[in-house]
């Protein structure tokens, strides 16, 4: 097969549910934007080389609901003839929407396919607005209808992850986070337009516009001391809070995948290569464990070993299922090189988007520090875990 070439990911920040800079910016808005700035940062690349467009998203209704992949490809002033999709697979939506779009250039079937995500949290909350569990069968197996946070405290008390490590782990998200943008680190993260309505003396709400230029869950006050002093929030006695928690969030983002023809025709210089993506299922009622599974079946399928990798993004969908796959995995002497400019905790996990979002900063870091290879994963809904590895273009 053909190798497919990642030459341009962009991402929105990530902005907090319904108190965030995004609360009023419709989704079709923010994704439309990243793919205008993604197609402006590739030189000679026109809307109309773009033959396919695929979109993550978790819950596809209301105002990011029939298909927004190919809405917004209209939205955002592709042709006609540009079709688009929009990709389900929860938590993994945008990087299984980026393994799709790779494959199809793989594949021969296109040369260039754009491959993205997009979630805004603000307007459909995480389950949606009229889930309908199956009667007869959820008598039996309602594990698959389980709230993640509650996977989450079940991971920590079955595996032993102490309070006082998911609390430290999410203090160091932070702090990274923290540290990444205050020095510009974030060199994937496109400042964003957002809409807010103010309200005018007469009484009439205006429409107006201003910049997001940064992801605004980071919390730089946040201790480890205050964080133990949450409360749990999905079971009694429990130990998973809001605060060792990924934060609910709104935005979007997207990637640019060409043939090595197309490439060369353009005079671009590519960013990396998705080489392997793979998926992996497990238990429901404690899917958190997901990239525990699906990252070594990834490394197998690419005759690789953890020594082989050079930086991590590993989502913090909760401190507990990050710190349990890290530690099976035998990470921990990793650490450093694992989400080294902050997770989910701090930054977010806006589901759709999430895994297009992951894959944006994952190239930034390893360009940072110039590593060949990366490794993105994530747990999924429903007990499933992603893993995709990643080749940086020398």
């Amino acid at each position: 097969m053909r190798d497919a070439y990642i030459v341009t990911a962009k991402r929105t920040p990530g902005c907090k549910q319904r108190k965030g800079a995004f609360k009023d910016t419709r989704p079709e808005d923010l994704i439309t934007f990243i793919l205008d700035a993604a197609m402006s940062a590739t030189p000679g690349l026109e809307k109309k080389d773009v033959e396919d467009l695929m979109i993550g998203c978790s819950f596809p209704e209301a105002e990011q609901g029939l298909n927004i992949g190919r809405i917004v490809s209209q939205i955002a002033g592709f042709p006609t003839g540009t079709s688009g999709a929009t990709i389900n697979r929860f938590c993994a939506s945008g990087l299984e929407a980026i393994a799709l779009a790779s494959l199809r250039v793989m594949s021969g079937w296109s040369d260039i396919v754009i491959g993205g995500g997009v979630e805004a949290m603000t307007y459909v909350p995480i389950g949606g607005y009229l889930p309908r569990p199956h009667p007869e069968y959820s008598e039996d197996s309602a594990n698959y209808y389980m709230s993640m946070g509650i996977t989450a405290d079940n991971v920590a008390k079955r595996y032993k992850i102490a309070r006082e490590d998911q609390d430290e782990f999410a203090y160091l998200s932070h702090k990274k986070a923290a540290f990444a943008r205050d020095n510009n680190l974030y060199k994937e993260l496109t400042p964003t337009p957002a809409t807010r309505f103010v309200l005018q003396p007469d009484g009439i709400y205006k429409k107006e516009t201003f910049i997001q230029a940064a992801d605004d869950g980071i919390r730089d006050t946040t201790t480890a001391e205050g964080l133990a002093k949450l409360n749990p929030v999905f079971t009694a006695g429990g130990t998973v809070t809001a605060g060792n928690s990924s934060q609910m969030t709104d935005g979007a983002a997207v990637t640019i995948i060409m043939s090595e023809a197309k490439v060369k025709e353009l005079g671009l210089k590519p960013l990396a290569k998705l080489k392997y993506y793979t998926t992996v299922g497990c238990r429901p009622d404690e899917m958190g464990v997901g990239p525990r599974y699906a990252i070594p079946k990834l490394l197998k399928k690419a005759g690789m070993d953890i020594k082989d990798i050079g930086v991590w993004e590993i989502n913090e969908a909760f401190a507990s299922q990050a710190l349990y796959c890290i530690r099976e995995l035998g990470l921990e002497k990793e650490i450093d090189n694992i989400n080294i400019h902050g997770g989910a905790i701090a930054l977010g996990h806006p589901l759709g988007c999430t895994g297009a979002k992951l894959c944006a900063q994952l190239l930034t870091n390893m360009r940072e520090r110039g590593v060949k290879y990366g490794v993105e994963s994530m747990c999924v809904g429903g007990g499933m875990g992603a893993a995709a590895l990643f080749e940086l273009c020398d």
